[in-house]
Order: C-alpha cells, then structure tokens, then sequence
C-alpha cells in the first residue's frame, strides 16, 4: 500500500474515532499495512498539519492517537461547546502528584510527605478516577496502596508515567498552605463500581516510574 494512501485512510480513521486509537487498533483496520507504515503514516501526518499551521495535531495519549487542537483556539471551542466541569484545589493536586510519582503508595506514605490527614482528598481522587487501588501492602496490616488510571493520563495529556516532568525531592515549600489554591478543571466521568473484595496483593517494590533528579 502506498504511503500517500495510508496517510489518508489513518487520518479518516481518527477523524472518525471517539476515543482515539492505540497502533493495534490501526493494525486492525488497515491489515496491509504494518507497524513502520502506520507510524510513518502518523509522522506524515503531524509534520503535514505542522507545517501548514493548521489549528490541530496528532497527540498520543494514554496509548493511543488523537486528533487534538491546538491549546491558544480553546477560548472559542469553550464559547461553542459549554459543560459542567468539576474542580480539583490545591491540596488535592498535591496529593496527586505524590500518588503519581511515588506509586504504589500507601495513605500513610501520603501523609508522611504532607503532614495532613489526606482521608478525605484520597476518596475525591478515587471518586473522580484520578486514582485506583491497586493493590496491599505486604507489611503489617496490609494497608491500600493506590496508583493513578488511564483517566489520569488522559486529562493531563500524557501518553505514560514516562511522560511525567523530572521528579525532585518535595519540601515544606512545595506544599500550598495558606497559599492561594489553583484549580484544575476536570470533566466528570460515570464511574464503573468495582468489587471491593477483588484487590491483588502485591509486594513492596521500588516505584518504576518514580525519576530521581
């Protein structure tokens, strides 16, 4: 199959998708094309919308390819589509960074970097399917450790917990007591029940996805 043509059948199947679409899925509907040709294909794509400065691009997120805008036309797209969006404050952004670097992590290991009881911010992360649990402890009580979801990586644009900037040691500083709490705006999302008697065991491990300075 040529490339010209790949180009254009993987760019319908994007305009057309939901969701986006991971390269399996690409696979899927064009079985004459390999895996070197869709990513050729996809590459074709981004430097063609680059290069005649068109008003969106190809973004990878959580695994899979998007059509995306470009951030500067939001203010419009915001006066045409207007939804309910819910917040997420300062003290729960930082629970969230700590959970994000520092998974699989306990409650108490939250706590011991910031110095509140996080119970509460724990719960509006879970219920917003920022986080999960992911598992037990194998120490004495085996507490919950908790790890961040697809949801995570797709409202904050990442492709992977690779994606997440360079980690560096958080002080009493970082920490946003009594300052001026920011928002993040995150859309609500109908959140699945999970059984609560269905979580894995797993043992304590060092973090894979935590970067050191």
């Amino acid at each position: 199959m040529e490339e010209k043509t790949t180009k254009k059948i993987i760019e319908a199947l994007l305009i057309v998708s939901e969701g986006g679409l991971s390269e399996s899925d690409l696979k899927k509907a064009v079985p004459d094309a390999d895996a070197r040709d869709i990513s050729q294909g996809i590459q074709a794509l981004k430097d063609e919308y680059t290069s005649s400065e068109r008003s969106f691009n190809i973004a990878e997120i959580a695994g899979r390819y998007c059509i995306v805008t470009q951030p500067e036309f939001m203010p419009w797209i915001s006066n045409l589509y207007q939804k309910e969006v819910d917040r997420i404050t300062g003290p729960s952004l930082e629970t969230l960074a700590i959970i994000a670097y520092k998974q699989p992590v306990t409650r108490a290991e939250v706590e011991s970097v910031r110095g509140v009881n996080v119970g509460g911010v724990i719960k509006t992360l879970l219920d917003k399917e920022l986080i999960r649990v992911r598992g037990r402890k194998d120490v004495i009580g085996r507490p919950l450790v908790y790890g961040t979801t697809e949801k995570f990586l797709e409202i904050f644009g990442l492709n992977s917990l690779e994606d997440l900037p360079i980690l560096r040691d958080f002080s009493e500083e970082d920490l946003e007591y009594g300052k001026p709490q920011e928002q993040v705006i995150v859309e609500e999302a109908e959140r699945e029940p999970q059984p609560a008697d269905q979580v894995p065991e797993i043992k304590e491990t060092q973090n894979e996805t935590e970067k050191a300075e």
